[in-house]
C-alpha cells in the first residue's frame, strides 16, 4: 500500500469509520485524499531542524560540500520525496 493511501485510510478511520465490522475495501478512504494532499502541501518545506538532520547524513555520504549546500540538498530530497508520493496515487 502506498503512503498516501495509508494516510487517507488513517484519516478515514480517525473520522469514525470503524475498522471492525467494515472491510478495508469498503471504507471511503479515497474521499480523504484531498485532506492528505493538503497536509503534504503544508509540510512541503522542511524545517531548519529537518534540513540539518538530513544534512548530517549527507555529510557522511559526500564530504567536501559547503554547509549550506548540505542543508539545501537535504531539503531538496525531502521535496522530491513528497512530490513522488503525491504523483504515486493511481
Amino acid at each position: 500500500m502506498k503512503p498516501i493511501e495509508r494516510a487517507a485510510r488513517a484519516l478515514c478511520r480517525l473520522d469514525g469509520h470503524p475498522r471492525d465490522g467494515a472491510s478495508e475495501v469498503d471504507l471511503p478512504w479515497e474521499d480523504y485524499l484531498p485532506q492528505v494532499r493538503a497536509v503534504l502541501k503544508a509540510v512541503y518545506e522542511p524545517s531548519e531542524w529537518m534540513a540539518e538532520a538530513g544534512a548530517e547524513l549527507l555529510r557522511h555520504v559526500r564530504a567536501g560540500e559547503a554547509e549550506q549546500g548540505y542543508r539545501q540538498d537535504a531539503a531538496d530530497i525531502w521535496r522530491y520525496m513528497i512530490d513522488s508520493m503525491v504523483k504515486d496515487v493511481g
